[in-house]
């Protein structure tokens, strides 16, 4: 999957022309907007969960289908005044409405769709400003056709990245002259983030940031808010974790140790999921619950939903002697553990508790502020990002696995398209792979929403087509396909472009160069304490021998049983990935890509793990690192030009074709179509 956190403002292609004045723009999408904001309800895990519908695609899929209707914006008119008057009550004179939950997800729950109710704005980036008599959207380049169609007259779009245009941090600076108030809930924005933006407020004659505790959306939202999910927990047993939790609890109270902390504070979803090996379904397509935790050096609290927890899942906390408590008594607790520190001697160095750098503002303030809290990269996140051999061995037999649901599928697709010239739309193709996949062993459901991207849909970088309202695939045009799912046994992610018919001469190039890319960093050999932004270029350098390159990140972390985007790790330019080296044992995504808007779109993924490799000499006496790669789906011979590969890269072709032909055996037994597809694709160079 393409990675969502390195996709800078220019990337897209737009949808729809901005210059659509607002209120020409059809009418029935506008009726039918927050229908759309409602995703289905989703199925307990472990039971398969369903399809869920991305708010953004729907929306523009439903422009394109609807052209010759009138489409009007959201009336935010009387969302807005409601929010005002709530401001004045508790003399805040700027509110900010950011995108995301309590617990820096990436995915979020419809009912944290602040942002999203309060704009009518529902891409999944960007930040709502409020004043008294003003009201601003930013959002990146993705968005910025979106955001012209589905803000109202109340709104000024704030285009970040293009020159000239402040960001919502700037914005709300400047507007905070005069002494006035910024007000934001602290549970959603991280201590950094808040403390530059009171810093920034000030230079500009404002009050200040001021911490509102009661969410001012939710109280304007009312009873029509959605429930949060309260979706079944699960314990994933050893089988497919491979360490029991008191084991991970006690390497994490060595770090306590280490850093002389009286408690961690887990705030991020996946974290708590991993370290007490449960699963949820709370939020779509990441097997997660909402929590929190507090891991002191003699005991260890879950705060969660009881009513959740199955009888195996209580008795197994009990064994790794955890307790449960309240979603809701969290921060009652915290304030417990801030007064416990205040009571120390003076003459005592201060208490000190860590937290995530991605946790909230509000858990800092209630733990005590800067002089008792200490905010570091996780040490949760960086034990869960390195698999342990259970987990590796998992994510290899369900890379086969998801292997031969996408073979059966690709060689259904080409028959269906070329040999019965069946008329198939983007979904119904997509429903198909997930039904494929649905046959597999161990198959819980995708791990995000499938791209199936037909000709110019494949050069926007994050398509999703809808259902009823996306392209037919046109068998004489490039076809790129990112999906991936959730076993329990491990977190898949693949793209694979094909095409059906006779690919010109620029587009066998085009994809060539991204395929040297993809093995030139596959096969890469380098030392421990490497890191991914110094990786990044390998897989860029044949394109750019062309003047050609990709706005995205080429690789992220990948979750076992978890979230398909895992911190931190990555392969990209970032800052964040110059500081985390790459280690043994990390599972990460290699998928270089070119897009010609209008035309096409390439991309090439797969998920590799890092491992230590053997060297003729140890240079520094440092071990060398490279990759295995899991992934087993072949590459399209009609889109390679065999006169642009060397015969290392060809030997290299020749053996990976090998590997997926021997993990393939058994798999298509009795089923010709299948088996000659695959025989076909990996014929020797």
């Amino acid at each position: 999957m393409r990675n969502l956190w390195s996709l800078p403002s220019s990337c897209l292609t737009a949808v729809a022309s901005s210059s659509v004045p607002r209120s020409a723009i059809r009418s029935q999408a506008a009726r039918t907007l927050f229908s759309l904001t409602k995703a289905p309800t989703p199925s307990p895990l472990p039971p398969r969960s369903t399809r869920a519908f991305s708010l953004t695609s729907r929306l523009f899929q439903h422009l394109k289908a609807t052209s010759d209707e009138e489409i009007m914006a959201v009336n935010t008119t009387d969302r807005l005044a409601a929010l005002r008057s709530l401001m004045k009550e508790r003399s805040v004179d700027i509110y900010v409405v950011p995108s995301e939950d309590s617990h820096a997800s990436e995915y979020i729950a419809e009912c944290d769709a602040r942002r999203t109710f309060i704009s009518g704005f529902s891409g999944s980036a960007g930040t709502a400003v409020v004043t008294l008599d003003k009201a601003a959207l930013a959002t990146d380049g993705r968005y910025f056709n979106q955001a012209s169609i589905q803000l109202d007259e109340n709104w000024q779009l704030l285009k970040t990245g293009l020159q000239d245009v402040p960001t919502w941090q700037e914005w709300t600076a400047d507007e905070s002259a005069g002494g006035k108030t910024v007000g934001i809930d602290p549970t959603l924005i991280s201590p950094a983030v808040a403390d530059k933006l009171n810093g920034d407020i000030k230079k500009h004659g404002g009050a200040g940031l001021k911490a509102v505790t009661e969410n001012l959306v939710d109280l304007v939202w009312g009873d029509s808010r959605p429930p949060r999910p309260s979706e079944p927990v699960f314990l994933l047993g050893a089988k497919y974790a491979g360490k029991g939790t008191t084991e991970k609890l006690t390497e994490l109270r060595k770090e306590l140790d280490k850093k002389k902390a009286a408690a961690f504070v887990v705030s991020m979803l996946d974290e708590i999921a991993w370290l007490f090996n449960l699963r949820g379904n709370d939020i779509t397509y990441n097997p997660v619950f909402f929590s929190y935790a507090i891991v002191t050096k003699d005991s260890a609290t879950l705060y969660v939903d009881e009513s959740k927890l199955t009888d195996e899942v209580k008795q197994y906390l009990a064994e790794n002697d955890t307790d449960i408590k309240p979603y809701t008594d969290l921060f009652k607790d915290t304030e417990v553990l801030a007064n416990a520190a205040k009571t120390t001697s003076e003459s005592d160095k201060p208490t000190k508790y860590l937290v995530s750098n991605k946790a909230s503002w509000a858990l800092k303030l209630a733990l005590g502020g800067e002089k008792h809290v200490d905010e570091v990269r996780s040490p949760i996140g960086d034990a869960k990002a390195i698999k342990n051999e259970t987990e590796l061995e998992g994510m290899r037999k369900c890379h086969i696995r998801d292997g031969a649901a996408l073979i059966k599928y690709f060689a259904w697709l080409e028959d269906q398209l070329i040999n019965k010239k069946a008329e198939l739309d983007e979904v119904e193709a997509a429903d198909q792979l997930e039904k494929f996949r649905s046959e597999q062993s161990d198959f819980v459901g995708l791990s995000f929403d499938t791209i199936s991207s037909t000709g110019p849909n494949g050069a926007i970088i994050h398509y999703k087509p809808e259902r009823g309202a996306c392209s037919v695939i046109d068998p004489n045009a490039i076809y790129l396909c990112d999906s991936g799912a959730q076993f329990y046994d491990g977190t898949t992610d693949v793209t694979r472009t094909l095409h059906f018919g006779q690919p010109t001469a620029a587009e066998k190039k085009s994809y060539t160069l991204v395929l040297k890319g993809n093995i030139a960093l596959d096969t890469a050999v380098f030392p421990k304490g490497t890191s991914g932004f110094a990786l990044d270029a390998l897989a860029r350098q044949f394109l750019w021998k062309y003047g050609l390159d990709y706005r995205h990140g080429t690789g992220h972390g990948v979750g076992s049983f978890l979230n398909v985007h895992e911190g931190p790790i990555g392969i990209g330019t970032r800052k964040a990935y110059i500081d985390v080296p790459l280690a043994p044992g990390n599972v990460l995504s290699i998928e270089p890509g070119y897009y010609e808007d209008g035309n096409y779109g390439i991309r090439i993924e797969n998920l590799a793990i890092v491992r230590e490799v053997k060297t003729e000499h140890q240079f520094g006496d440092k071990p060398y690192l490279g990759f295995e790669h899991v992934t087993m789906v072949p590459y399209c011979r009609k889109l390679i030009d065999e006169s642009l590969l060397t015969q290392e890269e060809k030997d290299w072709l020749n053996k990976s074709n090998e590997e997926i032909r021997k993990n393939m055996a058994g798999y298509f037994d009795g089923d010709q179509l299948t088996t000659e597809w695959l025989l076909r694709e990996t014929s020797p160079f």
